[in-house]
């Protein structure tokens, strides 16, 4: 329960009389966190981007576990950070000191602005026009209004509902948002391991199409093609597993956190890596990987060939309840960061204040809840995400190249927890995340502009918020 006898995060820098946040959240609480933000609907969706580059069964169940591999290696990284900083707020305080307070902002402000208000939407949108498949009230054929090329369903405003009920039990105490995530979660994963258990059991599916017939291991590609195709798949394998820094944001309100935010994201990567695994193989089993390639909605033509299309129909529950699951989890992590950058002055004072009774960032949350609903209004929200991608895996980049800043400027800060494989772990993950942008900005260059144009915005917001900051106490 929310207990005043919880010790107060160190971010926190209050007096006896003001509120403070609740470290009420258990080791088992954040690995469902983490997994709950990383699985949303991109397992149900991205098997076609990845089993077109690699026509090969065997290399299209590597790819995972290289994603799942590579993302360990930003993980123990971003673990030794999480044992210096065990602060609200997370990679942002993280950014902050290693590069300072503009880096850390402009950081917070893409979150805010696109990544965390987007996904919040997409998902939420996502959720509702799954449920519709099943329940066609809240179908997306059904239009409520069209005006100015923005035209709204009863999926928008099925949406919106769900962001406003998140947002009202998020405010309400940690908790219960802690709560609504866990049993989301839990029905998700029962959902999906009878999905996979009864797929293998008495599914109408085919070992041999875990052979490839006539393609050898390297599929008659030079190396240099090879690694190019397994470098196209690889993105959707990232985006996949996208979501573990989650975690960081509530470190403020993890019990133990030198310990328990460490071991919640390695533990957490190594349990998604294991569903997806799973997932995986059992579409494979389900369908050739020829036919993979060819669908969009592979868990949906996964499941129609195991089972039957009725089946497949009802599976859009399990989609629609992981897409409420990772929404839930990105709303009660999101707000955090806020609450961060408005207790540094740079931004909204009112996001700094903790609610006296639910102790919990309430502001920050009803701000992130009614800026999300508006980007759901808006139908821009996949638009605007595509365009920040590129500064999210920057970001990344940036936050695990300041855990080696951070070890030669700050050698005295005490850390529970060193990074696993230093310096060569992280710097593999370094020269994959910088290869990565790089080859964004060459091969996408409109979305990296848009990406850099939406990030900068916030530079007059910065130093608005410093200037303010600088006034003397009480004016």
């Amino acid at each position: 329960m929310d207990s005043p006898a919880e010790a107060p995060p160190a971010h926190a820098q209050t007096t006896p009389a003001q509120p403070t946040l609740v470290r009420g959240l258990t080791l088992l609480d954040s690995v469902l966190l983490l997994v709950s933000g990383v699985i949303g609907s991109s397992i149900f969706l991205t098997a076609k981007d990845i089993a077109g580059p690699l026509p090969q069964p065997m290399l299209f169940l590597l790819v995972w576990v290289i994603g799942g591999v590579v993302s360990l290696f930003g993980c123990a990284a971003f673990a030794e950070l999480g044992s210096m900083f065990p602060e609200s707020g997370g990679q942002y305080v993280y950014l902050r000191q290693a590069y300072g307070d503009l880096v850390a902002f402009l950081y917070g402000w893409m979150l805010f602005s696109v990544a965390n208000g987007g996904t919040i939407a997409a998902l939420s949108v996502a959720a509702a026009a799954y449920t519709g498949q099943v329940f066609p009230i809240v179908s997306q054929q059904h239009v409520i209004l069209s005006l100015a090329g923005i035209t709204i369903t009863r999926a928008h405003l099925f949406g919106l509902l769900l962001i406003a009920v998140l947002t009202c039990v998020n405010v309400m105490g940690l908790r219960w948002g802690a709560l609504l995530q866990n049993i989301s979660t839990w029905t998700k994963f029962a959902a999906m391991a009878a999905f996979v258990i009864l797929g293998f059991a008495i599914g109408k599916g085919d070992w041999s199409h875990f052979h490839a017939r006539g393609v050898g291991l390297t599929m008659g590609l030079h190396p240099t093609q090879l690694i190019s195709a397994m470098g196209i798949a690889l993105i959707a394998v990232f985006w996949a597993y996208d979501g573990w820094v989650y975690i960081t944001w509530v470190a403020g309100e993890v019990k133990e956190p030198r310990r328990n935010v460490p071991r919640a994201m390695v533990l957490g990567v190594i349990v998604v890596g294991v569903i997806y695994m799973s997932m995986n193989m059992t579409y494979l089993y389900a369908l050739p990987l020829g036919e993979i390639a060819r669908h969009e909605t592979i868990a949906h033509a996964a499941a129609a060939a195991l089972f039957s299309p009725a089946a497949a129909v009802w599976l859009s529950l399990l989609i629609a309840l992981s897409c409420f699951s990772a929404a839930a989890t990105c709303t009660l992590s999101g707000a955090r960061v806020c609450l961060a950058m408005a207790q540094d002055g740079v931004f909204f004072k009112r996001m700094a204040v903790i609610h006296p009774k639910w102790r919990t960032p309430a502001f920050g949350l009803i701000g992130q809840g009614i800026w999300a609903a508006l980007l759901t209004l808006s139908g821009r929200y996949d638009q605007l995400y595509t365009y920040v991608i590129f500064g999210m895996v920057l970001s990344y980049t940036l936050t695990v190249i300041g855990m080696f800043l951070l070890r030669w400027k700050r050698p005295d800060i005490p850390r529970p927890y060193r990074c696993a494989g230093y310096p060569w772990l992280p710097g593999i993950y370094v020269l994959i995340g910088i290869t990565w942008t790089l080859n964004t900005i060459i091969t996408r260059p409109t979305q990296a502009f848009w990406g850099a144009t939406i990030v900068l915005i916030g530079v007059p917001g910065y130093l608005y918020w410093k200037r303010s900051n600088r006034k003397p106490a009480g004016l």
